[in-house]
């Protein structure tokens, strides 16, 4: 049973707050649409249908497929899970642990290589999709700044290029392991590698 349109799905014009019932049926449905069909084969009518709603409603929120899968896929982006201060190892492996978490789920494993290659060679649209990471960029920029400050980092680390190197690993793990779950083990020694390239 289709849930009813809310005001804002009526039109209601602009201004009129989102409902947030819509939201999360829309990314709710495409999640399970991603996983389903596959990211090339996803429709937004075929999530609006599901979510009980329109084609219209879909584009007030998300102006393109990719960003409206992005959103559902990391729903709620990795986390810089921080350890006692001054735990650099600890820390490092709680950030490959959590991007592990996140990047192995079936949603994102099933939406990363249709998401990749809409966003290559798209700079506005990386832009705009990458911009919901900030605060997990903030977090990260405030972690090297207070672990440089204690002596227990290199000055020189560029918070931009720890979390590439985070994520990419975890991405080129998956590529290479595409069935596996890159268990604690993976974790401990990928963990490793980077926190002997950080510490003083």
């Amino acid at each position: 049973m289709k849930a009813e349109p809310s005001p804002v799905d009526k039109g209601g014009g602009a201004g009129r707050p989102r409902d947030p019932r819509i939201d999360a049926a829309i990314l709710r449905a495409a999640a399970e649409l991603v996983v389903d069909v596959g990211y090339s084969n996803l429709s937004l009518a075929a999530v609006a249908e599901r979510a009980g709603t329109t084609k219209t409603a879909l584009y007030r929120r998300w102006p393109s497929k990719a960003e409206l899968v992005h959103e559902a896929a990391f729903a709620v982006p990795p986390s810089a899970v921080t350890a006692p201060p001054g735990d650099v190892a600890g820390d490092i492996r709680a950030m490959m642990a959590g991007a592990r978490d996140v990047f192995t789920s079936p949603v994102v494993r099933a939406a990363l290589p249709g998401l990749i290659a809409d966003m290559a060679g798209n700079a506005e649209l990386t832009e705009r999709v990458m911009s919901r990471f900030e605060g997990l960029f903030e977090v990260l920029r405030q972690w090297v700044a207070d672990a440089v400050s204690r002596g227990d980092v290199r000055s020189d680390v560029d918070p931009g290029r720890l979390l590439e190197m985070i994520g990419g690993a975890t991405l080129f793990g998956l590529m290479l392991h595409p069935d596996a779950d890159l268990g604690g083990d993976w974790v401990d020694q990928a963990a490793a590698i980077i926190t002997h390239g950080l510490v003083v």
